[in-house]
């Protein structure tokens, strides 16, 4: 029903514009907000936001029959502009280890580079639970760095950090399952 009223005037991938655009607001809260609570939990939402209109793109894809290419490109691009950004950052500041980051990005790279090599040759790799599980722990790892204080007693950033191991881990073991794919799929000479 909800889906019905809002995918009148959205589509799948003005969500993903968004999802890319909220990125500098995010970016923007988290150094100006360093240390305020307000503003980090302001920017907090912010995230939260952007990170739902990752489901919602594809339900609302799904329920106008509009599943386009551009939207299967666009989509995790948004998603890796997103998380690798603000890890990024957060790795600047202090908030995020650095060598988890470039294992995270590095893993990425090679997952892409691979993608796009198969596709060249015609095979097509799709995602897999273990990518989508990747990107929605690597979510939770963000938004628990980015206010990074203790809210009603969870310590954020000690959870931000296990989450990010967390991620790192699911993220090898995805990526080493995409690497097997694309040589169980090559073309045989």
């Amino acid at each position: 029903m909800m889906v019905a009223f809002f995918s009148k005037w959205i589509t799948a991938n003005h969500l993903t514009t968004m999802r890319v655009a909220l990125v500098p607001f995010i970016y923007a809260g988290i150094i100006i907000g360093e240390d305020d609570k307000f503003i980090l939990l302001g920017t907090w939402v912010v995230f939260f936001i952007a990170c739902l209109t990752d489901y919602w793109d594809g339900v609302i894809a799904r329920h106008q029959g509009k599943t386009t290419k551009l939207g299967k490109l666009l989509d995790p691009v948004a998603d890796k502009i997103l998380i690798c950004s603000l890890l990024i950052l957060l790795a600047a500041i202090g908030r995020a280890p650095a060598y988890l980051t470039v294992i995270l990005i590095a893993r990425e790279l090679i997952v892409n580079g691979l993608r796009s090599i198969a596709a060249t040759e015609g095979v097509v790799i799709s995602a897999s639970s273990g990518g989508k599980s990747k990107t929605i722990t690597q979510m939770f790892a963000v938004g628990f760095l980015i206010i990074h204080f203790k809210v009603i007693g969870l310590p954020c950033h000690e959870i931000g950090i296990m989450m990010l191991w967390v991620a790192t881990g699911i993220s090898l073991w995805s990526g080493y399952k995409y690497i097997i794919s694309y040589f169980q799929n090559l073309p045989k000479d």
